[in-house]
């Protein structure tokens, strides 16, 4: 009896659990909308990426490129922007020597190796083949004291020719740990694509810690990557057809000089004249024609009006998955004022900090580290620590310098920030720069001159009655 309620007060709440199904419209399929997701599925990330949807992909990706102007700069545009002329090395640790040495000798290293020239075209081949791959070896015929090299390896030649009775734990090229980290890479001897008739038969297995396997992983599980304008491809080509269609369409109408018509009825009084018969005329003459008919010119209906907006639009879809904004993708700003300019360059701006990060982890700490094990036994560096770094990149000019240099003097006489966060937002090393400000001090004072005197003339303004007051509006604003 004493259980009874408890019991009761079970049952009570068991029959008040009801099972509840919840609809969601997009997870409908109806008859409106069974096409559009036909090729919808549930594979996993490595699957979708198959080796054979990998290589149309980059096929494609590289034909576009090779051939579409805009592809072409935009792939060209986004690797400048991400690696410009390189990043430079800046060591923290407690040996102030050290740190000279090791950042003059990596600069040394990184020009001989060309450094900057390989990292823009891996950001290259991310972009359109949507991975990028490099080889670490040691090169005795490298003209430096240190002889790490770096070779950079088509995604092409990153795979396994028997990968159908590969184990579980294999990806295409990639053998993979029980916790999904490579172990090697298998990196066939001639590119797949060579003439060599071993080609993409003969591999050589390489350890994970000698490759560098450069992608973004866009789904969980992801260990190959898919080009970055994978979205743009079918418009890149719905922009190069309907660019065509366009010339083709005015050309035909220019290739018709004079075209014939007649008012009169069927079986009227109008000369006989045969169907699409043609009559040359010459400069300067006279010509009459048959008596009923009247001659015309064909109007040119091409391009039409809204041809520029077709192809402004177009771009500005296709430079939406890589973050650039219209006027970078396009190479033209004259839709653009002060203020969206610089709005749109502040969101393009954080995707490159951020791919400069991404850059960093994957391929330049991994190159400083097999670079600095040598160069300890080269330079005879001793014990250098974790040898804290970080790197600078080439800084982006402010649309409006005059502003910005009163902005960071209010910030530095504030406290709100640092020599070295300002010299940052420039690419450049705050000790360097000091270091050269001092040398400059001591020879101009040296010399008996004054930095009034030593700085260097300011170009003069020009007259105010000439500047747009548009754009000096748009400049209050955005200030």
């Amino acid at each position: 009896m004493g259980l009874w309620p408890w019991t009761k007060r079970k049952k009570v709440q068991a029959a008040s659990l009801m099972l509840v199904r919840a609809k969601f419209d997009a997870a409908q399929t109806t008859p409106d909308n069974r096409k559009h997701w036909a090729n919808a599925d549930h594979l996993s990330a490595d699957a979708a990426a198959s080796p054979e949807v990998r290589r149309t992909l980059r096929n494609r990706a590289r034909y576009e490129v090779a051939n579409n102007s805009y592809a072409r700069g935009i792939v060209l545009t986004l690797a400048n922007d991400v690696i410009g002329t390189g990043p430079r090395l800046q060591i923290l640790t407690e040996s102030a020597e050290a740190n000279r040495t090791i950042e003059a000798e990596f600069a040394r290293w990184a020009k001989v190796v060309g450094l900057a020239e390989k990292l823009r075209t891996m950001r290259q081949a991310r972009a359109q083949d949507g991975e990028a791959f490099a080889l670490l070896f040691s090169n005795s015929r490298l003209a430096s004291q240190v002889k790490l090299d770096v070779r950079l390896i088509e995604a092409d030649q990153v795979t396994s020719p028997n990968l159908s009775f590969a184990k579980d734990n294999a990806v295409d090229g990639i053998v993979l740990d029980e916790f999904g980290n490579p172990v090697e890479y298998h990196l066939l001897k001639q590119h797949p694509g060579g003439d060599a008739a071993s080609a993409g038969t003969q591999y050589d297995r390489v350890a994970a810690a000698g490759m560098i396997h450069w992608f973004r992983a866009d789904r969980p599980g992801q260990n190959r990557g898919l080009p970055d304008i994978l979205p743009a491809l079918p418009l890149f080509a719905q922009l190069r057809r309907y660019t065509l269609a366009v010339i083709a369409a005015a050309e035909s109408a220019a290739n018709i000089a004079v075209l014939m018509k007649t008012n009169a009825p069927a079986g009227g009084e109008a000369a006989e004249v045969e169907p699409m018969t043609e009559m040359e005329f010459a400069p300067n003459m006279a010509v009459f024609t048959p008596e009923g008919w009247e001659p015309s010119q064909v109007k040119a209906e091409q391009p039409a009006t809204t041809y520029d907006m077709f192809k402004r639009e177009i771009l500005n879809e296709i430079a939406r998955c890589l973050n650039m904004p219209y006027n970078i993708a396009a190479c033209n700003s004259s839709g653009y004022n002060y203020s969206s300019g610089r709005l749109d360059h502040q969101t393009y701006y954080k995707s490159i900090r951020v791919e400069q990060a991404h850059i960093e982890a994957v391929v330049l700490d991994r190159i400083f580290a097999a670079w600095l094990t040598e160069a300890v036994k080269v330079f005879e560096l001793g014990e250098v620590g974790d040898a804290t770094h970080q790197w600078f990149w080439d800084g982006h000019e402010h649309v409006d310098p005059q502003k910005e240099a009163a902005a960071q003097a209010q910030r530095l006489a504030s406290h709100t920030t640092t020599l070295a966060s300002e010299y940052a937002r420039q690419g450049k090393d705050w000790e360097t720069e000091l270091r050269q400000r001092a040398k400059e001090a001591a020879l101009m004072k040296e010399l008996g001159l004054t930095f009034a005197q030593a700085a260097p003339q300011m170009p003069s303004q020009g007259n105010k009655d000439d500047e747009d007051p548009k754009d000096e509006e748009d400049s209050r604003a955005a200030a």
